[in-house]
């Protein structure tokens, strides 16, 4: 090994895939301790602060460029303290940084770049710098020098510009309670949504395309509750150009993160474990909502990759797949001609550029120069219906022979070199897996799903819960950081739904005792709503208190939905008024911009009503029994919680009115009940969802 890579800096001893690729750099960086926050205390020194993430594309551009390079480590070690964070550890410290460099230049991403005074107060944020000055964008060695001039000459102002910024970041956490929303606020989302909505390629906005599946799963309810069919139109136009294009791996499986342009064709090649879930639950509501079978059939193919690809043998998740392979982009994904030449028959050839739209000089362009690369995407532009007509051919038939194809490209391509896997695995995430798995095994009747999301569960029970307590992450044998509340309400939201999913209450009671820590620990008592950190977790600039959905719903969001099930299934009114007070607490702010808050508003959906409580009582292995749960599975009905009584269980000593919903006559029978009011019992299928659709008012 070379003097270089033999040096190693006070990473070493980090678990964080991030912090590990960066050990040997030249900069001595620290991970975010007290040690830092001493020496730079102790030398008078501002901290350079650097945010990623391990399948962070640009975080691995800066890397090369810059914190590879001698000169830059120098002038880094010499005038700085430099501190590297992974913000999947550590998504708090990511939050509010990243705030803070939206606050001072309108914009934000990866690599996050903050200068900081020694007491982590900042005063200078950007992301991306390449090593030397540019047109128009300022290089890294010239910022440090001039930083470093600063701090020499200016320093009383750099640190009044800090008190400053950190004073606004602190008046911008705050919120201003109002009152309970109605249903123009529902409306009002839609309506933004359908201004921001491309009629011709799906999705919002017009330039890079993220997934953004809460705002679908929104949409979703809307058209349900209000009849709109331009909400379930945006839907499926979404849906079905995503799979079509290239954010689809046509060929493992799963969704990159998003496009670099409308029409969802060149991705950006990264795979998180978050899309998957969050995509999962969408394309099965879809299906549920629609009947139709790619939305069956691509939820599925999802799951098959992630239990494929991202399945620890302990039984948790990890958590990406990078954007890289071999230090280039998209490199593991993309396909010459000359390779299809030699991978399939002429016959497969023509097939594959009729339908993936391959060409001989390729249809990849380079970012930075925008010419060909004579690598393809595969990619659809049209169903296989169309294509199918246009060439007088039968779609089953298409469908076979893209399979065959298909399954020879993966073969092929299981023998390049693989992208990076992040192979740490984060309870929020896995909280959102389980309730995908949960929720596709009661749609489509799979006991692999249901299986694996228990075997889920078990490794957080074993590994990651605490005490009573959640930890954040677990890597190589360690835990490390406290559960934030992502963390419990991701969890607790997927303890439900594996509760629907099996109706074990062992689960539900674990999602009770979860969530009560939560509210012993993260509640704002005073004003309502989540703190992002608990009472007793780490010592930060400000704690935060947020509801707006990003990639990911707000923590606040499904917290608030989880709160709302469980007062219904618990008939707990103090629960109901917790809920409430969530809401109050960022009315203010959703009134601003409701399409922000999607996820939030999926519960306000919620407590506005009708909220249905369903029991089946009776054997349950008689035909009737799985029926009426199936019937119930297969429609979609959002806001209907499913309850058995079929053994004396935790749930039938919590809960006294269930203990009474029993069989009439000894046969199965089902009950609603909708906002206090219960409507007679039923024995027979039929009936059960007359009854549910009456008491939503659906057609």
């Amino acid at each position: 090994m070379d003097e270089k890579r033999e040096f190693k800096n006070h990473l070493q001893h980090e678990k964080s895939p991030y912090l590990i690729q960066h050990v040997h750099h030249p900069v001595d960086w620290y991970p975010w301790s007290d040690e830092a926050f001493r020496k730079a205390k102790n030398e008078n020194k501002p901290i350079f602060l650097s945010i990623g993430y391990s399948t962070c594309h640009w975080c691995h551009v800066m890397a090369r460029e810059s914190f590879q390079d001698q000169e830059i480590g120098d002038i880094l070690n010499q005038y700085f303290v430099a501190v590297k964070v992974d913000r999947e550890e550590r998504p708090d410290l990511d939050s509010i940084y990243m705030t803070v460099c939206q606050m001072m230049t309108g914009s934000g991403g990866w690599p996050l770049t903050i200068i900081l005074t020694p007491d982590l107060k900042p005063f200078f944020a950007g992301t991306y710098f390449p090593r030397e000055s540019k047109e128009q964008m300022v290089g890294l060695k010239d910022l440090l020098l001039n930083v470093r001039d600063l701090w020499r000459e200016k320093k009383v102002e750099l640190i009044k510009s800090a008190q400053d910024i950190t004073k606004t970041l602190q008046d911008f956490a705050k919120t201003k309670t109002g009152e309970l929303l109605d249903q123009s606020i529902l409306d009002q989302a839609y309506h933004h949504l359908k201004e921001k909505f491309d009629p011709i390629n799906g999705g919002f906005g017009s330039y890079q395309k993220f997934p953004t599946p809460h705002h679908l799963l929104f949409l979703l309810r809307h058209w349900k509750n209000t009849g709109q069919n331009d909400a379930r139109q945006m839907v499926n136009k979404t849906l079905q150009n995503m799979r079509w294009g290239g954010l689809w791996d046509q060929v493992g499986f799963g969704f990159h993160r998003y496009t670099v342009d409308p029409n969802w064709r060149v991705p950006h090649f990264e795979k998180m474990l978050y899309d998957q879930a969050l995509l999962v639950l969408t394309y099965t509501e879809a299906y549920q909502a629609t009947s139709h079978p790619e939305y069956r059939e691509t939820a599925e193919k999802i799951l098959e990759y992630v239990l494929r690809d991202m399945k620890s043998p302990e039984g948790g998740f990890y958590s990406a797949e990078d954007a890289d392979s071999e230090g280039v982009e998209g490199k593991f994904y993309l396909w010459s001609q000359d390779e299809l030449n030699e991978i399939l028959t002429p016959e497969e050839v023509e097939l594959t550029r009729q339908v993936y739209n391959v060409t001989p000089e390729g249809n990849f362009r380079e970012e930075l120069t925008g010419l060909m690369t004579g690598q393809n995407i595969l990619h659809l532009t049209r169903p296989l219906n169309v294509i199918a007509q246009e060439n007088g051919l039968k779609e089953d038939r298409i469908s076979s022979d893209l399979e065959d194809i298909r399954k020879k490209l993966f073969k092929f391509r299981e023998t390049r070199i693989h992208p990076h896997k992040d192979d740490k695995i984060l309870t929020d995430w896995n909280g959102l897996m389980i309730a995908a798995l949960s929720r596709a095994s009661q749609v489509f009747n799979n006991n692999e799903y249901r299986e694996a999301a228990v075997e889920a569960v078990e490794f957080i029970k074993a590994k990651i819960i605490s005490d009573g307590r959640l930890w954040h992450r677990y890597r190589d044998g360690e835990v490390k950081f406290k559960g934030n509340l992502d963390d419990y309400a991701f969890l607790i939201w997927g303890l439900m739904e594996l509760h629907q999913a099996t109706f074990n209450s062992s689960y539900l009671e674990l999602a009770i005792n979860l969530n009560q820590e939560l509210l012993d620990n993260f509640l704002d008592k005073k004003e309502g709503g989540f703190y992002f950190t608990s009472e007793d977790g780490p010592d930060i600039l400000v704690r935060k208190k947020e509801a707006y959905d990003t990639a990911i719903p707000s923590g606040n969001s499904v917290a608030y939905l989880n709160i709302l099930r469980l007062a219904t299934i618990l008939e707990d009114q103090e629960l109901n008024k917790t809920a409430w007070g969530i809401e109050k607490a960022f009315a203010t702010l959703i009134e601003k911009s409701p399409s922000g808050f999607t996820m939030f508003l999926a519960a306000v959906d919620l407590r506005l009503g009708p909220c249905l409580e369903v029991v089946i009582s009776g054997d349950k292995d008689q035909p009737l029994t799985k029926k009426m749960i199936g019937a119930l599975r297969e429609n979609y009905l959002p806001n209907v919680t499913l309850l058995v009584n079929w053994s004396d269980d935790w749930l039938m000593e919590k809960v006294e009115s269930l203990r009474e919903k029993k069989m009439v006559d000894g046969k199965t029978t089902g009950y609603v009940c909708s906002n206090g009011t219960c409507y007679a019992p039923v024995k027979d299928v039929k009936s059960l969802l007359d009854i549910v659709k009456k008491v939503r008012k659906d057609e």
